[in-house]
């Protein structure tokens, strides 16, 4: 293993290249990444890539919208099957068709979509920035939301918007088990339990924080509790353990049963060590983004980077 790390990180250095990872990525790709992040941070740190080559270990859409910001960078990921349950629940065509029904509304659109439908967009958000993006919209513009239901309906339980919601969601966070959650914080009633927005609300409702995987990551450093039940994809406790080595933390349980007890992204974990070396160095599979496509595309991902500012 800790070769074949040396062999990535003397690979990155002769070819100029960086490796950015998605939080829920399997710890030892977390370990080889010049970055690693949520959907808002790897934006942001793909604008500011100074390389010739871009490998972006996480999904599909992910590795598109560092494409679209860096069109003249080769953006390269370790399987293009590594796609998105979110994403794929809504296809641009459906989704225009949705859009051309309901004319006068802004588009939002949560940045785990397509290259397609952020095309279809006048402005994407993250979990990071979704409320505060949505509040900048005038209050009386009506508001299409897509692709995530369940955020869409923490968004307006924050806000007071009435947004039209896409029926879309996300299978890891829908997955989590409100039995089985009460079992563990009967075991654990010291500890503080923590959520993703994508979750649905009846799990969001037992939280004391809820929050971006970043968001997460500061409350667990900042909050005075040693204990946290964390809902969200498991490969983000990893990286938060790294910065809470003193503080216990524990994965929400699943409604299935599986080996870690926890809600797993079976994309996210299509990645592996030796596909990011092969990756690497064959410098394929390589994204890419039709120049109308990632044109268009660009416009709202720019406006939420400006308001993100």
């Amino acid at each position: 293993m800790n070769s074949l790390k040396d062999q990535i990180v003397a690979l990155k250095k002769e070819k100029n290249a960086v490796i950015l990872a998605h939080y829920y990525q399997e710890a030892a790709i977390q370990d080889v990444a010049d970055y690693v992040g949520d959907s808002l941070g790897l934006s942001q740190e793909a604008m500011k890539v100074d390389a010739d080559i871009i490998l972006f270990a996480g999904v599909h859409f992910m590795a598109e919208t560092a494409k679209i910001l860096n069109p003249t960078k080769k953006v390269i990921l370790p399987d293009l099957k590594a796609g998105c349950s979110l994403a794929e629940s809504c296809p641009p065509d459906l989704f225009e068709k949705f859009v051309n029904q309901h004319p006068n509304h802004i588009v939002i659109t949560y940045v785990n979509c397509s290259a397609e439908v952020k095309a279809l967009s006048d402005i994407v958000c993250t979990s990071s920035n979704a409320v505060k993006i949505v509040e900048s919209i005038p209050k009386e513009t009506p508001i299409i939301f897509a692709p995530d239901k369940n955020l869409g309906k923490y968004i307006i339980s924050k806000t007071g918007r009435d947004m039209l919601l896409w029926d879309g969601s996300c299978v890891v966070h829908e997955a989590f088990s409100l039995d089985k959650l009460i079992e563990v914080y009967k075991l654990h009633p010291d500890a503080t339990i923590i959520a993703h927005p994508e979750s649905e609300t009846h799990i969001l409702e037992t939280a004391s924080y809820i929050g971006s995987t970043a968001g997460m990551i500061d409350y667990v450093k900042t909050n005075s509790n040693t204990k946290f039940i964390v809902a969200t994809e498991a490969g983000i406790l990893h990286k938060m353990q790294q910065e809470v080595p003193d503080k216990i933390l524990i994965p929400a349980p699943a409604k299935e049963d599986n080996t870690c007890a926890c809600s797993e992204c079976g994309y996210m974990k299509m990645n592996t060590l030796q596909k990011v070396y092969d990756c690497l160095l064959n410098e394929t599979p390589e994204i890419d983004v039709p120049e109308s496509i990632r044109k268009k595309a660009l416009i709202p991902i720019e406006r939420m980077l400006k308001l993100s500012k």
